[in-house]
């Protein structure tokens, strides 16, 4: 692969392509998400994006609207063509066959079954390859897949809903509704990307929510939110509904529940498995797995690892204080996305986040990454102070 000095023209593209890979931001996994930008004589011949799993690849679909035209072209590409077989065959054979000059890429394929195998392919078929143009960007397309890949664990996004003096929760443990209508909307986002939700049982027993992706509540699109960009699904898709996981250690969960009754599954993750709860909670179709205990809790390393194992690649955790609090304090929340209603609920009501913190020296340090207002409520992002 060679290194090269990019133009603003090659900047262009590849920011459209990388534009393009949002486009499958609810639609591609646990596949990543891919554009990909064909150019001759200074001149886009074909354009495309992987729109759904399973259907053709960002390559193949700016192949296919290309057509002869994509012989002699430069592909432009937010992430490196696949070299292996899947569920379609490899993209950087589908270029090849295609006759195309130049592929730049802006970033390596973190799957082990690629990881540079995609280049060399194109390479050794006498194509000319450039990687790393605009690759900070491109990261931020699939934080989840690229997690996945590199480390063995899914992207883990925390969510919470606070009033300004940072409380969740009344005392006797009621909590709807924090937020107003267009944020408990913009949550929709959040699930509609994530493969799986991970709630507790105490959430269930206290709110009995559905924690489903609901497209009537599907809101507008937010200005120049790339993280949650306002694309669509296309026509006549359906939104895959996310795995729902009850983190429940004595199998808690009333066979009532109503997140037991939604379309989509649903896997209840215990420590002890008493085998009539365990018998009743199947007997609605759900699935029950018993994992390690910590402290007498449920493993979140090794749930996480397991979730990995299913293919998933962002998970949101939708819990109240005690669980979202124990992400946070083993350090497996990457981001957390909390909106804060403009309410004051007093010092007796529950905190956002329980964790063990008694000094300053053992407060974390949080990085703001987004501010902005959603309805009457704000929204605040963050991450882990790098």
């Amino acid at each position: 692969m060679t290194a090269a000095l990019f133009t603003n023209t090659d900047h262009q593209h590849m920011a459209e392509a990388i534009r393009l890979a949002w486009r499958g931001l609810y639609t591609t996994h646990p596949n990543p998400r891919v554009g990909c930008v064909l150019v001759k004589d200074g001149q886009v011949v074909g354009q495309g994006w992987h729109q759904i799993a399973g259907e053709g690849h960002a390559e193949v679909n700016a192949l296919s609207q290309a057509g002869a035209n994509a012989q002699g072209a430069t592909a432009y590409v937010s992430l490196e063509p696949c070299s292996h077989h899947g569920k379609t065959p490899p993209c950087a054979e589908a270029l090849i066959q295609a006759g195309v000059a130049k592929v730049i890429s802006a970033m390596e394929d973190p799957n082990p079954k690629v990881s540079g195998r995609g280049h060399q392919l194109l390479e050794a078929a006498g194509i000319q390859t450039a990687c790393g143009l605009l690759q900070e960007q491109a990261e931020r397309i699939n934080p989840g897949f690229n997690k996945r890949m590199r480390t063995g664990l899914p992207w883990v996004v925390v969510k919470s809903a606070m009033s300004v003096d940072g409380r969740t929760a009344m005392a006797d443990g009621e909590s709807q509704w924090i937020t107003g209508p267009a944020a408990r909307a913009d949550v929709q986002r959040l699930r509609a990307r994530s493969e799986a939700i991970v709630t507790g049982v105490e959430t269930v027993i206290a709110d009995d929510a559905s924690l489903t992706v609901r497209p009537e509540m599907w809101p507008q699109a937010v200005a120049g939110d790339d993280s949650l960009c306002g694309w669509n699904w296309p026509a006549g898709f359906e939104p895959k509904q996310p795995l729902r996981v009850i983190v429940d250690s004595t199998l808690r969960t009333p066979v009532t529940a109503k997140i037991l009754s939604q379309t989509g599954k649903t896997l209840i993750v215990c420590t002890q498995a008493e085998p009539l709860r365990r018998q009743a909670l199947e007997a609605t179709g759900a699935e029950v797995l018993q994992l390690p205990s910590v402290e007498g809790r449920v493993d979140l390393h090794a749930l996480l690892q397991e979730l990995a194992t299913r293919e998933v690649n962002e998970v949101l955790v939708e819990a109240g204080a005690v669980l979202a609090g124990a992400f946070a304090q083993q350090q497996l929340m990457d981001q957390w996305v909390c909106y804060m209603a403009p309410k004051l609920m007093g010092s007796s009501a529950r905190p956002v986040l329980d964790m063990d913190i008694e000094t300053m020296s053992q407060a974390r340090d949080l990085h703001l990454t987004d501010l902005r207002q959603i309805g009457q409520d704000i929204r605040m992002t963050y991450s882990w102070r790098p």
